[in-house]
């Protein structure tokens, strides 16, 4: 098995901005195999660098503001994941769009990247996910957990 970095990021202090983080801490509480990292990075941006070289797989989970109606799931691969960054919808985007530039250009950079999330329904300020975010969640955790499937990565 690859090395795989599951990252979620967001602003937990702007509600639904946070999905990433609050979908991260529930991915914390399974055990998973030991080249398999789950990391809460937050709105660090390019500072998770060294945390993330040699991960060959990178699966990112966002709140992700595009068209649609809050509470719809995006799931970007390959080119679509820089055209969503490249966007720059808020400050730990422009940070996460410099990071994936970044590792592309080590001598060990990621195979793959994918980017997972829901558009949330605020972002304003606020500890908690609005109701209907909160309810993505195990939906989401479940479309995460069947793409790790693909990559051979099962909690244990």
């Amino acid at each position: 098995m690859d090395n795989v970095t599951i990252l979620g990021v967001g602003n937990i202090l702007m509600q639904d901005d946070g999905f990433g983080v609050r979908l991260i801490e529930k991915l914390q509480l399974m055990k998973w195999p030991e080249k398999v990292r789950i990391l809460d990075g937050g709105t660090l941006g390019m500072l998770l660098l060294p945390y993330i070289e040699g991960t060959k797989k990178l699966l990112i989970i966002d709140a992700i503001n595009a068209p649609g109606t809050a509470g719809d799931f995006f799931c970007f691969e390959g080119s679509e994941v820089n055209a969503y960054f490249s966007n720059k919808i808020s400050v730990h985007d422009l940070g996460i769009n410099d990071l994936l530039a970044a590792l592309a250009i080590t001598n060990d950079p990621v195979d793959e990247t994918v980017v997972m999330g829901i558009k949330p329904a605020v972002v304003d300020l606020g500890m908690e996910l609005t109701e209907i975010i909160e309810e993505k969640m195990d939906k989401t955790i479940e479309k995460v957990l069947s793409h790790l499937k693909k990559w051979h990565v099962f909690p244990v």
